[in-house]
């Protein structure tokens, strides 16, 4: 059916078809705040929040500013920082280690599942002992649930148990998604989310939340969240940042969590025609036993010898977008290269770093685009 001409690009992430869906809604909502003009801490916020609670099962949820600020907000109030030493995998964005840099502390570098794209609980271990060699204090691990799909938890958490640390897990990818059969923002101390734009939950700016049964815990980061405020906003009892999320991306939240399930399954759909249609000439995504997946990106890898620019290219020129998370693991970035890596090194991270591309991935695309990815992916391959 005149495939050749039909070249034109397939979004990569599809903001303005949920923006369709929700119309009027969202358009109301944003006028709701508009009149009531409560634009910092208005109602929607602490509606958020309790929706947001019900949602997954939390006792607690912070709206902060971004994902960043949740993770460095929890550091924070666990007064991490010089001498201390967090446990991160190397393979994710920087904003998992960045606010762990930032309280002083010292990131520690360690493997991923080439399988999963998650924290390895072998490398944990080394990398608690790399950290206690090089004189530091483990304090926490932040295992990251890339892509969507959770970490292995549970041994994470054994681990962190045994050896005294604290779990902030970084569902910045992964919220809604399920962790034998919880919901994550349960698991851990605290779980940190990012409701960046192209997120699964995403808003319509920076925004992010800290999920927590722990009612100091809860108490301390609200505090923190406005300059670390005492009684009032001139006893300020502790270092704290402007960290709160803005009333209108609040309000936007709470409509885009009414479609949220619906939008999830309609991710799974896609990934499972992704897997049929593309099993048999690249490595898929694999989810852990008991695990489900939000999504958040569709990674696949490439055969050995392939290469990738080239393989981009000829996607481009089909209309296809693609996309590379993350062509450097931290601990080959200029800023991030100097911290510690867990004894054995980081042959995961660095194998997932050349071969990895990410294809189109939201509930809005449609079988016949999908139909145009996968055959363009196969075209790429066998030429």
């Amino acid at each position: 059916m005149n495939q050749h001409l039909r070249s034109d690009p397939i979004p990569f992430i599809d903001v303005a078809s949920q923006r369709r869906r929700l119309g009027v809604s969202l358009d109301a909502a944003v006028k709701r705040v508009l009149d009531h003009c409560q634009f910092v801490n208005g109602p929607e916020v602490a509606a958020l929040e309790a929706q947001l609670a019900a949602y997954c099962g939390a006792k607690h949820v912070i709206g902060c500013a971004s994902g960043t600020d949740a993770i460095l907000m929890v550091m924070m109030a666990k007064n991490v920082g010089p001498g201390d030493a967090v446990l991160c995998p190397s393979f994710t964005f920087i904003a998992t280690a960045s606010p762990v840099a930032r309280t002083g502390a010292t990131p520690v570098y360690v493997d991923v599942d080439e399988a999963t794209f998650n924290m390895s609980p072998e490398s944990l271990k080394r990398g608690i002992a790399t950290a206690r060699k090089a004189g530091l204090k483990p304090v926490a691990v932040i295992p990251v649930d890339l892509f969507g799909q959770p970490a292995d938890h549970d041994a994470i958490a054994e681990i962190a148990r045994d050896e005294g640390l604290f779990v902030l897990d970084d569902a910045a990818q992964g919220f809604g998604a399920s962790y034998k059969g919880r919901k994550l923002g349960t698991i851990g101390l605290a779980t940190a989310t990012s409701f960046f734009p192209a997120k699964p939950l995403g808003c319509f700016g920076d925004g992010g939340a800290i999920f927590t049964d722990d009612d100091e815990l809860a108490a301390t980061l609200r505090s923190i969240r406005v300059h670390g405020q005492g009684v009032d906003k001139y006893d300020n009892v502790r270092l704290g940042l402007t960290g709160r999320l803005d009333t209108m991306q609040a309000a936007i939240l709470i409509e885009k969590l009414t479609i949220f399930d619906d939008e999830i399954a309609a991710r799974n759909k896609v990934a499972e025609r992704y897997a049929r249609g593309l099993s048999n000439v690249v490595t898929v995504p694999r989810l852990g036993p008991g695990n489900s997946s939000v999504w958040a990106q569709y990674t696949i890898r490439l055969p050995k010898g392939t290469e990738r620019d080239g393989f981009a290219a000829a996607l481009k020129a089909q209309g296809v977008p693609t996309a590379i998370y993350y062509g450097k693991s931290m601990h080959q970035q200029t800023a991030y290269k100097q911290y510690p890596v867990a004894d054995g090194g980081l042959p995961g991270c660095e194998s997932l770093s050349q071969d990895v591309i990410s294809l189109p991935m939201h509930p809005y695309l449609t079988e016949a685009d999908q139909e145009r990815i996968i055959a363009a992916v196969r075209g790429a391959l066998s030429t």
